[in-house]
Order: C-alpha cells, then sequence, then structure tokens
C-alpha cells in the first residue's frame, strides 16, 4: 500500500529525527567514555558518532534545500545543495581522521594507558543496542517510503556496529589479554576506515558538481528505451547527469527533413511521455536534426550513434 505525500514526509522527518536524536545521545554517552577510559579506539568512536550527528544536520538541510523547486536565479533547481552538503560532511572526518591517527601515533611512541574497560565495553554495547532499535525504525520508514536519503544512513549506522565492535575488542585484548598495542592499533584502523569513507564520499560528491554521466548501464537502458521508437533514428549527443534527486538529459535525433513541424512534435511527445515514465524525476530536452545533418564533425562525442551503438553491442 502506498502512503500520501503527507504520511511519507511524516515517516521520513520521524526518521531523520530519530537518527539525530541518536547521535547526540551516543555522543554523549562516548564522551564520557572516552575521557574515563583514555582508550584511541573509544575516542574514534566518539569521533564517528559526531560526525554522525554533523552529518545527519547537514544532510537536513541539504536535502530540504535540494527540494525546493526552481526559482528565477536557479532555473534548474537546487539539487546541487546535498554535494554541497557531503563535501561539508568530508572536511570534517578528514580532520577528525587525521586527529585520530596523530593521537594513536603517539599512543603507540609514549607510555599511555588505558583504564576502566568495563565502562567503554558497557558504553559500546549500550551504542550497538540502540544502533539496533535505530536501524529497525529505518527498516519501517523505508519499506513504507522507499527513501533515498533513509536508506544511505541506514547503511551507514550498520557500519557503526562493527565500529562499535572494534572498541570493544581493542579494550579487552589492552587490559585483559595483556596486549598494550591493541588500543592504538584499533585506533589507527578506525582513522584509516574513517579517512577511506571520506573519500568515498568525496568522490560521489564530485561526480555530482563536475556533472559526471550516469552509470553505464542506467545509460544503456536509457537508449534501449529510446530505441522501440522506430520513428527515431541517429540518436547522438547523449547528455546525462544527475543533480541531487533529478536527472537531466538531453540529445539529437534525427527526423525527416520533410516532416511538418506539427508530426514531429507529435512523435517526441510519446517519446518524451515513455521516457520520462521509465525514468521519472527526470527533465528531459530534445533537439531534432534534419537526417543527413552533421552538426560537428570534428568532435566524435557529438555525432556518436547510440542507436548504432546499442546494435553493435547486441551484434
Amino acid at each position: 500500500m502506498k502512503d500520501t505525500l503527507a504520511e511519507r514526509a511524516r515517516l521520513t522527518r520521524s526518521a531523520a529525527y530519530a537518527s539525530i536524536a541518536m547521535a547526540v545521545f551516543l555522543t554523549v554517552l562516548k564522551t564520557w567514555a572516552a575521557w574515563t577510559t583514555g582508550s584511541t579506539a573509544m575516542l574514534g568512536s566518539l569521533a564517528d558518532t559526531s560526525l554522525d550527528l554533523v552529518a545527519s544536520i547537514a544532510t537536513l538541510i541539504g536535502v530540504w534545500i535540494a527540494a525546493q523547486p526552481a526559482d528565477r536565479e536557479h532555473r534548474f533547481g537546487h539539487g546541487k545543495a546535498e554535494a554541497l552538503a557531503a563535501i561539508v560532511q568530508v572536511m570534517l572526518i578528514a580532520i577528525s581522521a587525521a586527529g585520530i591517527a596523530f593521537r594513536a601515533i603517539s599512543q603507540m611512541t609514549g607510555a599511555a594507558e588505558t583504564s576502566a574497560a568495563e565502562d567503554g565495553i558497557l558504553v559500546s554495547v549500550i551504542a550497538i543496542l540502540a544502533t539496533f532499535a535505530l536501524l529497525w525504525w529505518q527498516n519501517h520508514v523505508i519499506r513504507r517510503t522507499g527513501s533515498v536519503a533513509i536508506k544511505t544512513d541506514n547503511v551507514h549506522y550498520k557500519s557503526d556496529l562493527f565500529l562499535n565492535l572494534a572498541v570493544i575488542a581493542a579494550l579487552v585484548l589492552d587490559q585483559y589479554a595483556g596486549l598494550s598495542g591493541a588500543d592504538p592499533l584499533f585506533g589507527l584502523g578506525i582513522a584509516l576506515w574513517l579517512a577511506w569513507g571520506a573519500w568515498r564520499a568525496a568522490s560521489e560528491a564530485a561526480d555530482q558538481l563536475l556533472d559526471r554521466e550516469w552509470p553505464e548501464d542506467k545509460r544503456q537502458k536509457f537508449v534501449e528505451i529510446a530505441a522501440r521508437h522506430p520513428e527515431l533514428s541517429n540518436l547522438h549527443d547523449l547528455r546525462t547527469r544527475t543533480s541531487g534527486m533529478h536527472d537531466f538529459v538531453q540529445f539529437h535525433v534525427d527526423l525527416p527533413g520533410d516532416m511538418s513541424v506539427l508530426e514531429a512534435h507529435d512523435i517526441l511527445e510519446k517519446v518524451e511521455r515513455d521516457l520520462c515514465r521509465n525514468f521519472p524525476d527526470m527533465e528531459l530536452l530534445i533537439h531534432i536534426d534534419p537526417a543527413g545533418h552533421v552538426d560537428e564533425p570534428d568532435n566524435p562525442l557529438v555525432e556518436e550513434d547510440e542507436f548504432a551503438k546499442l546494435e553493435e553491442g547486441k551484434a
């Protein structure tokens, strides 16, 4: 059963607020645990949770701005606000990862010790149980709404489960197994994990800001649907990009030179309806060329016939 737009908005907001509330609760709890235990691994977990809070707030702001309709100053909409919010998150993650790595290396070469392992373990167990509760609610919201934003948040909190398990392992090995180097090693590993996450997030944000083409499978599916219309030929100069939750596509296509404007309009109206039905939230622009016309013979990307490439791939 599909929910109404109002119900969908209520559910997604509830999941976002639950995520922020969870991050606040765990930040307070882990601040106390990091101070009590002196654990670098716990400090890394605290940094990750603090970033969860900042990320949730930044994402909410970015998504809210991105959802605003196009206006006179932003005629393509505000979708790239999400990518800008991601860049802010990436900078915070990178700074935190560098700080944790520096502390871990200093702890390896110094005489710093952890203490009160039971406090750190207890906090990590509470964090795991609380995260399970949040994941349950997020999964419920995802089933009802299919929200991409909540799906992304859900994946991030799943990774937090492993992070909390790593903190428990570090404290147990450090204080109960007598492996004094375990805590800084786990802390360094967490720093590297945060840095890797920052790199991936930066890559995705840069792809949107630089208008990277769609993935090849999505692009090919688009061409396959367009190819179902035999009136069209020589689909070329295909350009695709994504901004927030919206897709933008434009291409040139050949039609007979003696076809009337009305006939060409009716054909393209049918093509647009078909493509937009299969690719919701897409803005489509189609340019007509008379059959045999060559736009820019010196630019192979412009004149590359997507229909011909599709047939070659099937052969």
